[in-house]
């Protein structure tokens, strides 16, 4: 990379070179925010020769995702071979420019901002301290002799001489300020896009950084393979929901992409990664993310996005089934399910999970290759663990990793025996229509008991909708499970796909039947878990 090199240009260059698309706003960009009024101070500061900051401009061949229209104005593609300008700093003040002097229109939230109202004073007097633009004619008193900023730049003297013939020598003064002003501009020379995006994200510290997905958005865009990342993932993302599995985060669906391209979703190797590399790479990973749904959806009954421990668990299955297309069984089958629950167990994408994710990789290969796979960490599978650790907390992955234990015995309505239908939107939220307290709170609340105990997964099941509100209420289980057996034959059934024994269930002891329900988790997890040496629960350690 060469030195950042300081220089000059003067506003017609600056207008022409943003026209002619030599001048580009990467789509990293926030959007242009600054009102009339902000704008109109901006060229006020021209007019009196005031500094107005420097641009920082990105001198490169790098086609990025730019702004292609503003205000109706639209923004020509760099010309093939040239080199393009990216704004790394300056997008405000040269659109404010841009804006201001072409007298567009900007639509705000279906509102147009007509920066054609831009208004020079022809009364001002230039070395005074007062405003000569102001950004509406009625800022100024009444008769006041003036002329939209539009116009003086734009429209012939011989017009503005019969306009405003008294004041022309004034207006031909400020045009000749405006195209006469020497802007100030940094180029930074041929640097690759992780530094171009750092100085990006050091110029803004005040502001949001720069996230992988904003910066792969920009650098992957191509018009001619009509591929767009932000597009692309959304339409995935619309998809999934069709099958309960929306709302996945982009950075997943390209870490995927990544992982299947080199088995590594580091940030560096992620903005290395070629764009005709990544767009080739990228049906592929939507194929391989679709199956990973599907198991989750049926061979694990994890009806819904919301009861995975993390959406990353996508990328590992995403590469087991890019290799994989076919439906796992046998101990491969044993192998996935027990990956699947150490990893939420153990809370192990918690943190930072680019080494983590590469790891487990390696362990996606291991169970490609029908090889045992070792763990660094242990699990702790007892009931007493579940006692310990099952605070419920719905934002937390050992709840979630629970909570697909329940989910894999595919609840049933206490009072209709239909299957429980879960949705994404409630289970998201700890109060949820979804989540029953089988001895209801304030049940146990008016008994003395603590919150952390009420609140514990040992005591959540999964139930319908209205369930809660309608027919449990605040009732002791004796008593609506009473009422329930009335209409349901099939109680006793129905409770077994929740983990709950209607003989413990019905006697209204909280202790007993909280001690047995974490018994019955645990005993559930042992038989997902092939225990190793280390874990405690489940079946006897290999020796």
């Amino acid at each position: 990379m060469n030195q950042p090199t300081p220089s000059h240009r003067n506003y017609q260059r600056v207008i022409s070179d943003i026209e002619s698309g030599r001048i580009k706003i990467p789509q990293f960009q926030r959007d242009f925010v600054w009102d009339r009024r902000k704008s109109a101070a901006l060229i006020d500061s021209i007019l009196k020769g005031f500094p107005i900051g420097t641009f920082i401009l990105w001198h490169t061949k790098e086609r990025l995702r730019t702004v292609r229209n503003l205000g109706g104005a639209d923004l020509n593609d760099t010309p093939m071979g040239d080199y393009a300008h990216q704004v790394l700093d300056g997008q405000q003040r040269l659109t404010s420019l841009f804006a201001a002097t072409r007298g567009l229109k900007i639509d705000r939230e279906g509102r147009a901002d007509d920066y054609r109202r831009i208004t020079v004073d022809l009364t001002a007097n230039p070395e005074d301290d007062g405003p000569i633009v102001v950004a509406d004619p009625e800022d100024l008193e009444p008769d006041t002799p003036h002329v939209s900023l539009h116009d003086l730049m734009s429209a012939q003297l011989a017009q503005l001489a019969s306009d405003h013939g008294t004041a022309l020598e004034r207006i031909s003064l400020y045009r000749q300020r405006i195209n006469s002003y020497q802007f100030p501009v940094i180029e930074v020379h041929d640097a690759p896009l992780a530094v171009a995006t750092e100085i990006f994200t050091r110029i803004n510290v005040g502001g949001k950084a720069l996230s992988v997905f904003e910066i792969m958005v920009a650098k992957t865009y191509d018009p001619k393979r009509k591929f767009d990342l932000s597009q692309a993932s959304d339409t995935f993302n619309e998809a999934l929901e069709d099958v309960g599995y929306g709302s996945i985060s982009h950075t997943v669906f390209m870490q995927t992409v990544a992982a299947l391209a080199g088995k590594t979703i580091r940030k560096k190797d992620l903005l290395n990664m070629d764009r005709d590399t990544f767009i080739d790479m990228w049906p592929a990973a939507v194929d391989a993310i679709k199956l990973a749904v599907d198991y989750f959806r049926d061979s694990m009954r994890i009806p819904v996005s919301a009861l995975l421990p993390y959406q990353q668990l996508l990328i590992p299955f995403g590469y087991f089934f890019h290799h994989h297309p076919a439906r796992p069984s046998g101990a491969t089958k044993q192998r996935l399910i027990d990956f699947f629950f150490r990893v939420g167990l153990t809370s192990r994408y918690s943190g930072p999970t680019e080494t983590k994710v590469a790891q487990d990789l390696r362990r996606m290969d291991a169970i490609l290759a029908e090889r045992d796979v070792e763990y660094d960490d242990t699990v702790n599978i007892t009931a007493d663990a579940v006692n310990a650790e099952g605070g419920f907390r719905t934002g937390q992955a050992y709840t979630k990793t629970l909570l697909c234990v329940l989910a894999w015995h595919q609840p049933r309505s206490f009072k209709t025996g239909d299957l429980v239908r879960l949705d994404n939107a409630w289970l998201k939220r700890v109060n949820s229509k979804n989540y029953h307290h089988f001895f209801p709170r304030k049940f146990l609340r008016d008994s003395g008991e603590e919150e952390q105990w009420i609140n514990h997964i040992a005591n959540i099941t999964l139930v319908d909708d209205y369930l809660n509100k309608r027919d449990i209420r605040d009732q002791a289980p004796s008593v609506y499970l009473a009422k329930f057996a009335e209409t349901n034959d099939e109680l006793n059934a129905v409770l077994d796909t929740h983990l709950i024994s209607l003989e413990w269930a019905n006697e209204d002891d909280y202790d007993a039947f909280f001690l047995n329900r974490c018994a019955a988790i645990a005993r559930a997890l042992a038989e997902r878990v092939i225990v190793r040496r280390g874990d405690q629960g489940g079946l006897d350690p290999a020796a």
